[in-house]
């Protein structure tokens, strides 16, 4: 029995391995649109019946895979607190939840139904050879996060010294300017806050050459890594055509 729920449940190159992959594919799509047709308002009371019973019918399905995971897992720890044992975890407490809390008044918690979407990961190539390359440049990643923290908090700073006078209701602190910082770093620049002084729009001159290099940073970072992800998999294509 646990070796058939192992083939069946962890990818493989079995039939009835491909098969649970799809199905379970196909149900994580259509929870997600299904989630989506029950906030549109005026719904019928007979279609939400139909809504409920799919979302009861997917979060079974789900729930089965997931204790069919821990039972076949070698580690069963590991995998509970692994990356896709929490998003497996996290896809189907909601509707457990709603049987001892009144969700409508904990938003947040219907929210983790959109960790199903991460369920995709498992099962799709390419997702999964994004998934290794975030792995293989976390510490590139984690470094270039605490940079440009430390940047947005220096121009946070530096524009509430150039702006304060002229514009105290939109910089009255380092707080209350790091919107700005953020806005600008990332080049999205809404415009609802921008310097006025000479000082604060040369600085943001600067900043904005900055933001371009921060955009264009982790484009890079991952590109080189997702490349190095996909490489053993061209390889072992190869080796399989020769």
């Amino acid at each position: 029995m646990k070796t058939y729920l192992k083939n069946l449940v962890e990818i493989n190159e079995s039939k009835q391995s491909r098969r649970f992959a799809y199905f379970i594919q196909f149900l994580i799509i259509f929870s997600v649109i299904t989630f989506s047709i029950e906030t549109l308002p005026d719904l019928k009371p007979q279609t939400r019946v139909v809504l409920n019973a799919i979302e009861a019918f997917c979060v079974v399905v789900f729930t089965f895979e997931y204790v069919a995971r821990i039972y076949v897992a070698d580690s069963k720890p590991k995998f509970i607190f692994s990356f896709f044992g929490i998003v497996d975890f996290l896809a189907i407490l909601p509707f457990y939840l709603s049987f001892g809390i009144d969700l409508r008044s904990l938003r947040l918690l219907r929210m983790f139904r959109l960790f199903r979407l991460f369920k995709l990961v498992r099962y799709n190539k390419a997702m999964r050879h994004f998934a290794n390359a975030m792995k293989s440049a976390k510490e590139q990643i984690v470094l270039f996060m605490i940079i440009t923290l430390m940047l947005i908090y220096f121009t946070a700073v530096g524009i509430y010294y150039f702006e304060n006078e002229a514009q105290p209701e939109h910089f009255s602190s380092v707080f209350s300017s790091l919107w700005w910082s953020i806005v600008t770093l990332t080049t999205v620049g809404y415009g609802d806050v921008y310097p006025i002084t000479v000082g604060g729009r040369v600085f943001t001159f600067f900043m904005l050459l900055i933001g371009l290099g921060i955009v264009a940073i982790p484009t890079g970072i991952i590109s080189s890594s997702l490349t190095k992800a996909v490489e053993p998999h061209d390889e072992e294509k190869e080796d399989k055509l020769k």
